[in-house]
């Protein structure tokens, strides 16, 4: 066999990539799995969101490829969306860049600004694509600590100490990705005051802000925000379109157009129908957002009900589409999690697949239904 790149040989198949394989097989095999540990949406997008993608097939032009920036009216409907749902002002020209879904930005953004031997500054815990990407691109991920007592956030009084002079980046997501813990306008200021310091560009990956909480934040309201922060975006969780993949890029024009430097030479743009119907997604009413968390409130009660049938404790003030729950002392969360797997059939996320402070906490998704969340509470 050839031999693959030395970049392969730091990085491990996603975690989740390898799990579901695992699962599908115990499917085949009969087991009756219910699947709580992953966050793909169950729930139906928006009617007219699915009408326009399916009467814009006939569209002239429809199948032909696209602008690598996304059609006009698409980014003008973002940044409509940003100014009434965040009170963002943004050049839908110039600081607006759609993407074939959010996961793809973090490639991006990674390729236009690290270079090999740079440093990237990555929660732990957290999404584990931050980290993988980094090491895919020969750079090096320096993990920050993110504690239960310091509610999941920052502590920059630590990070001032670290030696910074390789970081170019800084991910940060809140509502956060696994534990739903918020940020506060203080993190917010100390986090652009931060980077501006350093000539660190702060990367907030932002999919969650309008499941389950009330007040959706941008970083982007921020003062000088633009100066040193780029905001990823989804539809995937908010509008229930995973597989659509849709996602967003907004930011200074300096810091998108080297973005898309990147993004125009690896894809051709988004297909026409997909377009269409993500504009329509956004122009969604505030009944919408009150349908979708009527439903994930009802769910995360039950899942708690799940939680406290596991020993586990949590907090009840989280955002996001996840329960992120603490094991009895002593117990080890891979360990925990495929002994639920093999005794009841029921699949939940360890919390080391998002770093080793991730260790003693598990994570249920919300992306099932209440029927399934019921069978699971009768199999515990």
């Amino acid at each position: 066999m050839i031999e693959v790149a030395n970049r392969l040989k730091h990085v491990e198949e996603y975690y989740f990539s390898k799990k579901l394989r695992e699962v599908a097989l115990l499917k085949a095999q009969g087991k009756p799995i219910i699947n709580l540990g992953i966050g793909s949406p169950d729930l139906e997008p928006p009617f007219k969101a699915t009408m326009l993608l399916q009467d814009s097939l006939i569209d002239e032009g429809a199948n032909k490829y696209q602008s690598y920036q996304g059609l006009p009216e698409l980014r003008e409907e973002i940044s409509n969306f940003y100014k009434k749902r965040y009170k963002v002002n943004l050049s839908s020209q110039t600081e607006v860049l759609p993407l074939l879904g959010s996961k793809e930005g973090i490639m991006h953004i990674s390729m236009a600004f690290l270079n090999p031997g740079d440093e990237a500054l990555v929660p732990n815990p957290g999404y584990p694509t931050y980290a993988a990407v980094t090491k895919l691109l020969e750079a090096t991920p320096v993990y920050y600590d993110l504690k239960e007592e310091n509610h999941w956030l920052p502590d920059f009084i630590a990070l001032e100490r670290m030696d910074l002079s390789k970081i170019k980046i800084m991910w940060v997501s809140y509502p956060h990705m696994p534990t739903g813990a918020n940020a506060s306008n203080k993190f917010y200021d100390e986090v652009i005051a931060f980077g501006k310091r350093h000539d660190i560009l702060i990367v907030n990956d932002n999919p969650y802000s309008f499941v389950l909480n009330d007040k959706p934040i941008s970083i982007m309201r921020y003062r000088d925000a633009k100066r040193v922060c780029l905001e990823l975006n989804s539809l995937s969780k908010t509008f229930n379109m995973a597989g659509w993949r849709v996602g967003m890029l907004v930011g200074s024009y300096d810091y998108v157009s080297a973005v898309l430097k990147v993004k125009s030479n690896i894809d051709s743009g988004m297909f026409y129908g997909i377009q269409k119907g993500a504009i329509e997604a956004l122009k969604s009413s505030d009944l919408w957002y009150v349908s979708l968390n009527n439903v994930y409130q009802q769910r995360r009660k039950m899942i708690w009900k799940l939680a406290e049938g596991l020993n586990c404790t949590f907090d009840k003030d989280t955002s996001g589409l996840f329960v992120w729950a603490k094991l009895p002392p002593h117990l080890k969360s891979e360990e925990f999690t495929d002994l639920v797997l093999k005794e009841y059939s029921i699949f939940i996320a360890p919390g080391t697949v998002f770093g080793s402070n991730g260790e003693g906490y598990v994570r249920f998704s919300l992306c099932a239904s209440e029927d399934a969340i019921a069978e699971a509470l009768e199999r515990i």
